[in-house]
């Protein structure tokens, strides 16, 4: 009988507790969305397993070397622990645990060497963690595979649309004030680091929301990538009434001229050109903007095909793999419900519906002010949501005027829009890192 007993015990349902539940469900739902409805499954698919394996009781899959040891019960290893943390001799795991999540870095990283030391393991999923994300190496390759896919041809063919790119911004600094105000105000309990990550969910740039949240909030980053992610696939249904909405029938009907054509010597000084002066100006962003240049230089210089064809293929799919699996990491119960995760979802809304705004808002100031005729629905374009924004902007001006095509018209903006995105996150990083 005893047998039996200790059988239920090594089993994950005799562990399981509500919040872990609750989480396996929201994977589920992601996994619906993902296959069933197709919003981003390339990287809401990864999540939704990497949330699954995170949140199955007692497998570790999340557990570093010290966490794997202090729930191993070993009296030793905790007095241990106990003493590396300066708790009292009959502290219990839950406080050791708490004790380690909140240690400062030097400590921390004596609790691993403890675990490892000990002979305890690390699980696939905090490895692919510190691999990828914290390394800040995956949202970097990710910038260099988008960059070998981008064209700036419309960015270049027409200039002016690089301040529809900038007022889209405007989403990610508002709502980043307004987080702060908030806190002030005692509605809501955030830092102004943990402020600017969920600000930055307004560009609609995944990856860079990842980049920002592993730096300034890593304990936010699982509901910041998850809403990041959410809001670029309802690209379709939230801008439409939001450019309605700001826009008269006969501004959505305004056609405009064929872009001219960009040469390819153009498309070769671009980037490099663009990468130089944001290093020189603001070398934080540089990482970001530096990857996405370079895959783009790989591109439109012709000379290096396998290399580009490798970044926008078979590199880019790797790391979104493993991407979304460490971003599942961050979805464990304790990290992701709670009240933070409501508000980081909200707030983020806010942001880009705001992003999506001024960049119309913008569009129709420039359609005053220029000779030649602008359509204020690129403007919402401005947000980096590469291409869908885009797309967005040409369906709502066919549906004004059959013969008003304006997607290569909003690629200008839309490419303009990542980046803004990246030389936000630059600013994030140099004001709050």
């Amino acid at each position: 009988m005893q047998s039996f007993i200790n059988l239920w015990y090594d089993t994950g349902i005799a562990h399981i507790e509500p919040g872990q539940i609750m989480m396996m469900l929201v994977a589920f739902g992601m996994l619906y969305l993902a296959i069933k409805k197709g919003f981003e499954p390339l990287l809401l698919l990864p999540i939704a397993v990497g949330t699954l394996l995170v949140n199955i009781p007692s497998a570790g899959m999340g557990w570093s070397t010290a966490e794997a040891a202090i729930r191993s019960g070993d009296a030793a290893l905790l007095a241990q622990f106990r003493e590396l943390f300066g708790l009292a001799a009959d502290a219990a795991v839950h406080d050791i645990l708490h004790a380690y999540h909140s240690a400062e870095s030097l400590i921390y990283k004596k609790a691993l060497a403890l675990g490892s030391a000990a002979g305890y393991d690390s699980g696939m999923l905090y490895v692919f963690y510190n691999m990828t994300i914290a390394s800040g190496v995956g949202p970097l390759l990710i910038f260099m595979g988008v960059g070998a896919m981008t064209d700036f041809g419309p960015l270049l063919a027409n200039p002016k649309t690089l301040l529809l790119g900038a007022a889209a911004q405007f989403g990610i600094f508002g709502t980043v004030a307004g987080a702060v105000l908030l806190t002030d105000a005692g509605l809501m309990d955030f830092t102004v680091q943990q402020a600017a990550a969920i600000g930055i969910i307004g560009g609609a740039d995944g990856p860079t929301s990842i980049f920002i949240a592993s730096k300034l909030a890593p304990e936010l980053l699982g509901a910041i990538a998850v809403a990041a992610y959410s809001y670029m696939a309802l690209v379709p249904l939230i801008q439409p009434p939001i450019m309605k909405a700001l826009t008269s029938e006969a501004e959505r009907k305004i056609g405009m001229s064929q872009l001219r054509t960009v040469s390819k010597g153009e498309k070769i000084v671009f980037p490099v050109a663009v990468l130089v002066l944001v290093a020189l100006l603001l070398p934080s962003a540089a990482p970001l903007l530096g990857m996405f240049c370079f895959g783009n230089l790989m591109k439109e210089s012709g000379v290096v095909e396998r290399l580009s064809d490798t970044a926008q293929n078979a590199l880019i799919n790797v790391v979104t793999i493993f991407l979304g699996l460490s971003v599942g990491y961050k979805m464990s119960s304790d990290a992701f419900l709670n009240g933070s995760t409501l508000a980081i979802i909200v707030l983020g809304l806010v942001a880009f519906m705001v992003g999506t705004a001024t960049g119309v808002l913008m569009a129709k100031l420039m359609n005053k002010l220029s000779k030649d005729p602008i359509n204020p629905l690129i403007g919402s374009a401005g947000v980096s949501a590469v291409p869908m924004a885009a797309r967005v902007s040409n369906k709502v001006g066919l549906e004004a005027n059959g013969q008003n095509f304006l997607l290569m018209h909003a690629m200008g903006p839309n490419v303009a829009g990542v980046i803004g995105s990246a030389v936000a996150a630059g600013v994030m990083i140099s004001f709050f890192g």
